[in-house]
């Protein structure tokens, strides 16, 4: 079973009697319908409907634990604390160092990660140190299946929820009502207008470094962020990508042929035209 430490991830505890309504009615994912044993991708948006933090969220007892990208942390804190207002709410660190994740059929420990239970993969995360494997193992299973993370995969405030899949995943609801950014992600949703993705990459060689420009015939398609040696990660155009495929214009990232692959647990494929791409 590999087990693998994340130093750089931290947890804020929120607890009280009004903590679920509060984040029910704040963020995007539906937390109220969340299994108990169960992690799910969310974020805190911007008015705009883009992210503006990124996120982990599981219950513990009749708490929720958040985990995110430690250099967030102080930000998201600070942020919901503003939002909190006069609700019967606590926020409080978790007293952890990162989170490990471990996966394969063995793996029983912590809160399953709904984003590779969609991949058919038992992903679990816990609080504190408990893994000992290289953390590219990691890295590689988020490249073969799809799963991105802010910082080495996108910058927030510069992705909407459906450019990251979360529309897919479990990190977005359009069914439990009103949160921050809703209006502009439900209008998305009903319109069809979600165009850039995520997508796999695949090279006969290793990949260049994460941030190269992927191109067809010289127009830009998107940008690499994960890599794990011949395979990675990057969200595109995928109506560009689509129309470079139907005419075999060959798909470069920097000067290194790539093939692209929408994750096939997502249902998406890449249209051949510059139709709106539908979710």
């Amino acid at each position: 079973m590999p087990s693998v430490f994340l130093p750089h991830r931290a947890l804020l505890r929120i607890g009280g009697a009004d903590a679920e309504s509060f984040l029910q009615n704040l963020i995007t994912t539906d937390i109220v319908s969340m299994a108990p044993d169960e992690a799910r991708p969310g974020a805190l948006l911007t008015p705009q409907g883009k992210i503006l933090f990124d996120f982990m969220i599981w219950r513990d007892g009749t708490d929720f634990v958040i985990e995110t990208e430690r250099e967030q942390f102080e930000a998201l804190t600070k942020r919901l604390t503003m939002y909190k207002l006069r609700a019967a709410v606590t926020l409080a660190p978790v007293d952890a160092e990162g989170v490990t994740v471990s996966w394969d059929s063995d793996a029983a420990d912590g809160a399953a990660d709904s984003r590779f239970a969609k991949a058919g993969i038992t992903l679990r995360r816990q609080a504190g140190n408990h893994g000992a494997d290289d953390a590219s193992l990691y890295d590689g299973l988020r490249a073969a299946h799809g799963v991105v993370t802010s910082g080495a995969d996108f910058a927030l405030q510069d992705a909407f929820p459906h450019d990251v899949l979360m529309d897919l995943n479990g990190g977005l609801s359009f069914k439990k009502g009103c949160y921050v950014g809703q209006e502009v992600v439900s209008r998305m949703q009903h319109r069809g207008t979600a165009r850039r993705r995520v997508v796999t990459v695949s090279a006969g060689t290793d990949l260049p470094a994460s941030g190269t420009e992927i191109t067809a015939g010289g127009k830009p398609v998107g940008t690499l962020g994960t890599v794990s040696g011949k395979s990675g990660l990057a969200i595109v155009r995928i109506d560009r990508a689509g129309e470079a495929m139907a005419a075999e214009t060959p798909l470069l990232a920097g000067e290194v042929p790539v093939t692209l692959a929408l994750p096939g647990w997502s249902g998406l494929a890449f249209p051949s035209t510059s139709d709106e791409a539908s979710a």
